[in-house]
This record gives structure tokens, C-alpha cells and sequence, in this order.
């Protein structure tokens, strides 16, 4: 491990607090809170970790994203506080499948067990076609910005692009909350199954050098 990367536990985090915490490269699965500059694939080659947000008050959608909400128009989206049912976890266990790599084990690698509380205010979206569920994401609500967390989805329904979608409605949510800034977690300066991550615009990356800085 390098001297850069950090770690601690926290079961209770104000959302100010948050604030700090995400604009300094901070992120969290459950209580865990961490900052790492590399990530260690299961091949052992070391990768550089690129932290991104979007600056809500210079986004603009992009044509393709258009497009994706265009073909979901008919779906019905619900944000609620996140919890964990058999339903969403059958959901998790279909997703898992699609990681070649560091494939998760279970949904609270990501979460705690009462995600709505502890140990930052975590709501969902919900995704539906016909009352049924097939997607949900899970975001923290920090005072000025919006943190995307963890998105899964039932990988029948994967034409509708649901990884996208909840994605753009974490955009939208946080826009219509005045938020400055949506996290969006990391990509990685190689080629990886987060490039997604960075097509979106007004993005913005971490240096490393305490400055967020807008990415090419």
C-alpha cells in the first residue's frame, strides 16, 4: 500500500461532512471509507485510479442519451430510501455475473445493512417496465452534491440500457436538488469495464493534487 492510500470506519457521516469527503477523493462501501490512487487487478498489474464527477451547472446531455431516454419513456422510475429486498438482491445476483473481474460477492460489499441511515443517507432508483423491478442504483445525498454508489440491473432487460439510464436520473434527480456536483465514483486512465463513466459532459477529474479538473 502507498503512503497516499487511506482508509477509516464510520458508522455516522452529516452530510457537510460528505461534501468534504467526495471533493477530496473520498469514497465508501458500507462503513468503509476509503482513497486509493492505484487498484490491483487479479492479473497483479497495478492500474491508476481517475476519480470523476460532473459539474451539474455545465452538463448537457448527449445525443445518445437522449436517445436512451427517449426509449424509456414508457418505464416508471421510483426514489426512495434504499433498502435491500429478496427482489433487488435476485437483481444483484444476475448483475454480479457480469464482472469479469473483481466480480462482487454479495450487495453488501457495497452497502450497510440499514443503507438508508448508515452511515450517510443513501436513497435508490427504481426502474420498471410493467411493475417489474429490473434495475435499481443507490446514491448518497451529501448538502451540495449527489454520490453514485453502486447500479445493478436484471441483464435480460440490458437493450433498454439500464446502466445509463439510472445514471441520468441520478443526473436529473441531483439537478432538480440544486446540487453542484455528481460523483460518479472512478474510471481508470486504462481501458476498463467503467469507460462509460467518461462520456459524459462536464466531467471533471481528480488530480490527485487536491484539484478537480476538467477531463480530455
Amino acid at each position: 500500500m502507498k503512503k497516499e492510500d487511506k482508509y477509516f470506519f464510520a458508522q455516522n457521516i452529516a452530510p457537510k461532512e460528505l461534501d468534504v469527503l467526495l471533493a477530496d477523493a473520498w469514497r465508501h462501501f458500507g462503513d468503509y471509507f476509503f482513497r486509493n490512487m492505484t487498484g490491483i487487478q487479479e492479473n497483479g498489474e497495478v492500474w491508476d485510479i481517475v476519480p470523476l464527477r460532473i459539474n451539474l451547472e455545465k452538463f448537457s446531455y448527449r445525443n445518445s442519451q437522449k436517445k436512451v431516454l427517449r426509449q424509456n419513456q414508457d418505464i416508471t422510475t421510483i426514489i426512495a430510501d434504499a433498502h435491500i429486498t429478496p427482489e433487488k438482491t435476485a437483481i444483484f445476483e444476475k448483475h454480479r455475473l457480469r464482472f469479469e473481474r473483481n466480480r462482487p460477492g454479495s450487495i453488501y460489499n457495497f452497502l450497510s445493512r440499514t443503507p438508508a441511515t448508515a452511515p450517510t443517507h443513501t436513497q435508490e432508483i427504481q426502474l420498471y417496465e410493467n411493475n417489474k423491478l429490473y434495475a435499481v442504483s443507490f446514491i448518497d445525498n451529501a448538502f451540495e452534491s449527489v454520490s453514485s454508489v453502486f447500479a445493478m440491473f436484471d441483464t435480460d432487460f440490458s437493450k433498454r440500457s439500464p446502466g445509463i439510464h439510472t445514471l441520468l436520473v441520478e443526473i436529473e434527480y441531483a439537478i432538480k436538488s440544486d446540487k453542484k456536483y455528481l460523483y460518479l465514483g472512478y474510471a481508470h486512465r486504462e481501458s476498463s469495464f467503467y469507460d462509460y463513466k467518461k462520456n459524459f459532459n462536464a466531467l471533471e477529474y481528480y488530480d490527485w493534487q487536491g484539484n478537480w479538473k476538467d477531463f480530455e
